[in-house]
């Protein structure tokens, strides 16, 4: 299989089934393009349909939107969802709500692992309902799975959905409550996550549109990229 990805530092979609199937063990080749600069092609045309990422080739067979790759892998391999069928339930019911929710998440705190920002008052006021929800959909899932990951005792799709997630609560130093705190930890500290991480810090693009995004709705306080030196 081979998993075609944008820009580790930005590419919160891209990040979802790589990290899944890192975790996971699954063999697969990755192939890294670089989101284009001042309205440039991005040539993705040429691996996927929609011209966006992330896409899965699989032999002959190309699957494209994260949401499908990670069915497209439950179907071939165990473990991409919890095994009992109330965990795997809520899990597909979170990862659905994260696939196409958190508006305002995305929209103020646009992906980029190597930076730290401070946000302005106005953006945490608005951001304050998606918090509030996110928090409480991952408490829920905690407590009644037992943890430490959403969905019980070990990392699941579910939890690759939210992995971008926490790479903006580190990003943007957002505040959670203990439990979800915790969590976000342990993600930020899986192996793959740490992998990735690295390997964002150490691309040489910076790209201006991206850039924009991440400093529209706060103030620049650390940038750890190499390419940014």
């Amino acid at each position: 299989m081979r998993l075609h990805i944008a820009n580790k530092n930005y590419s919160s979609w891209s990040l979802r089934p790589w990290v899944l199937m890192s975790t996971l063990g699954l063999a697969f080749e990755e192939s890294v393009h670089p989101f284009p600069t001042a309205g440039a092609p991005s040539g993705f045309e040429a691996f996927s349909p929609t011209g966006k990422v992330p896409t899965l080739v699989d032999d002959d067979l190309t699957v494209w939107d994260s949401l499908a790759i990670v069915e497209y892998l439950a179907e071939r391999h165990p473990g991409v969802w919890p095994q009992s069928a109330p965990a795997r339930a809520w899990a597909r019911c979170a990862s659905a709500e994260m696939h196409s929710g958190f508006a305002t998440l995305r929209r103020i705190c646009s992906m980029s692992c190597g930076v730290r920002v401070g946000l302005r008052p106005e953006a945490l006021t608005e951001l304050t309902p998606d918090l509030t929800r996110l928090q409480s959909l991952w408490r829920d899932g905690l407590q009644r799975f037992g943890g430490p990951f959403l969905a019980g005792d070990a990392f699941t799709a579910v939890d690759a959905f939210f992995c971008p997630v926490v790479f903006r609560v580190q990003t943007y130093g957002l505040s959670l409550d203990p439990v979800c705190a915790a969590y976000a930890q342990g993600l930020l500290d899986l192996p793959a996550m740490r992998q990735w991480h690295e390997a964002a810090l150490r691309e040489p693009w910076i790209e201006p549109s991206h850039e924009a995004d991440v400093l529209a709705w706060g103030e620049l306080l650390s940038d750890a990229r190499l390419a940014a030196r």
